[in-house]
This record gives structure tokens, sequence and C-alpha cells, in this order.
């Protein structure tokens, strides 16, 4: 079941939308609340899964990246919400829809280079992912150019980069670094 959000928490995503790196006694500040009060509202949306806190990349902006869209037949005999979740688990998906119209499923892929993902993702995790059958054929749409789309990276995008050395270059470099949800819940601010 849906959760309506009430007055303030809309407030509150929508300053985050705009800009997530505000902390929370800057939010209590704009919102003229109290940073106890902001602090526990945002805890309850994240804990209620309402709310995510994440970085977002600009994909129209980065040549290296493409997205395709993926219109999915699937014969699931009920279970049409079960296999959407299989999909959203699968590497490079950003997200899955049960939709209405021709298609049963609309589901975004985000890679880096060549098709060889897209490859992978259409024709080996689909059909494997369910009984023979279930998935009946896909459509696959690939976006040539885009405006103002920011995603968050699926998991596949960049992890084959990550080379150890590197990451404790990175974490050596920027030790007191955290989260963006931890600041805001704990209340610490940049100055």
């Amino acid at each position: 079941m849906r959760v309506a959000l009430d007055k303030i928490d809309r407030k509150l995503v929508k300053l985050l939308s705009t800009d997530a790196r505000e902390g929370a006694n800057q939010i209590a500040t704009r919102l003229e609340l109290s940073p106890p009060t902001v602090r526990a509202r945002l805890k309850s949306l994240i804990e209620q899964k309402l709310l995510k806190i994440a970085g977002l990349v600009n994909v129209s902006e980065r040549p290296e990246l493409t997205v395709a869209i993926l219109g999915i037949n699937a014969y699931a005999n009920g279970r049409l919400d079960e296999v959407a979740r299989k999909i959203s688990e699968l590497p490079f998906v950003t997200s899955v829809s049960i939709v209405t119209g021709r298609y049963d499923l609309i589901c975004e892929v985000m890679f880096e280079g060549d098709m060889d993902a897209l490859y992978r993702v259409t024709s080996e995790l689909l059909p494997g992912l369910a009984e023979p059958g279930v998935i009946r054929g896909s459509e696959t749409f690939v976006v040539m150019k885009s405006h103002n789309k920011w995603l968050s990276l699926p998991k596949g995008v960049w992890d084959s980069d990550l080379d150890p050395a590197d990451d404790r270059q990175d974490q050596s470099r920027r030790p007191q670094e955290q989260s963006l949800e931890n600041k805001h819940l704990n209340g610490e601010e940049d100055n």
C-alpha cells in the first residue's frame, strides 16, 4: 500500500530532491523546524523506503554511458510482480515498471561501452530469469540522446573498474568522508 506523505515530508523531500548536500540544521532552518524533527523525519522516510539519498549521474552528459529501455512481454500467470522484482535485481537495471499497453513491463538499463552488457541482459539474463515461456519477448530502445536524465548507477556499471589499490588510495585521501544519509541523520554539517 502506498503511503501518502504529509505536507512537511513533501517539503523535506522536495528540498532534498533539489540539493541533498544540505545538513539537517540547514534544512531545519529553511523549513522552520527543529533539527531533531528533521532528523527523525528523514530517518522515518528512509526506514519506510520512501526516500533514498543518493548521488545521481547526469547521463546526458556522460558519453561513455548508454541507457536503453526494454519493453517486455511476460506471461507470468499472476506472478508479474515477482518477475518484475527479479528483473530489478539484475545487473545494469535502473528500474522496472509494470505497465499498461502493448508490453507488460518496461525496464530501463544503463551500461558503459559497447553493446555487450545490453546483449547479456536481453539474451542471457532475461530468458534465464524464470521458467521457459514466462518472458515471451522484448523490444529494445537505445536512448540516443536525453535531456535532464539523472540516474543512480545500477550494479554492474563501473564495478569492474574498481581496482582495490585505487579504492584504498581514494579512502586515504578522504578518511573523514561519510555518506550523505549519515550526515543528515547525525546532524553533521559542512562548513
